[in-house]
């Protein structure tokens, strides 16, 4: 497995741990921001982090019929476990601002789903496919990611695997730090995009 340096290390090479003021999908601002498309844009880094997150997966959930993942970040990384795992892999869309499943996926009743994101902050996202999981009389077995930044608080109930936690804080916009204040903020997510 790929351990906690070399993983920051790969983060940092790729470019897919930045610094700056950005403003995430939570609404939370922090001084750095993980972009996994950019180490999922270059896959000859990006294997040796998904194939640690895949064996760290086998070693923590007993039974895994389907990876599920929120598009647009969870899709390369869901469709990446699913392949090492050798598990059907499917993904959720917003439509009108809520998850669906489309292009003919389904979730079996009482299948053993795993939900697989790029980056679990809040945990927003995870819990919006789990009502999928919930809708379709099916088990969600636990959550996974690349990194997970939910510094042990989040919403989700169940376990969270993940190749790397980091915690970089994060702040609400009427409580922010000098540093963040002077500079200009960015919202480098895609869940607004239209």
């Amino acid at each position: 497995m790929l351990s906690y340096k070399d993983s920051l290390k790969i983060l940092k090479e790729t470019n897919a741990l930045v610094e700056g003021h950005f403003i995430l999908s939570s609404g939370l601002h922090s001084s750095q921001y993980v972009q996994c498309a950019q180490l999922l844009s270059k896959p000859f880094k990006a294997d040796k982090f998904c194939a640690s997150l895949a064996e760290k997966i086998s070693n923590e959930f007993d039974q895994i019929d389907l990876v599920l993942s929120p598009a647009m970040g969870g899709v390369v990384i869901g469709y990446e476990v699913g392949r090492l795992l050798k598990k059907v892999t499917i993904f959720s869309e917003r439509v009108n601002g809520n998850f669906k499943l489309r292009r003919g996926f389904e979730i079996t009743q009482s299948s053993n789903v795993l939900i697989v994101e790029d980056v679990i902050t809040t945990g927003k996202s995870s819990l919006e496919c789990s009502a999928l999981i919930q809708q379709a009389s099916a088990n969600l077995v636990g959550f996974a990611c690349l990194i997970d930044r939910t510094n042990g608080v989040s919403k989700l109930n169940k376990k969270i695997v993940s190749q790397v936690q980091i915690n970089i804080p994060t702040y609400k916009e009427d409580e922010l730090p000098e540093n963040l204040k002077s500079i200009p903020a960015i919202k480098p997510g895609s869940r607004e995009l239209k």
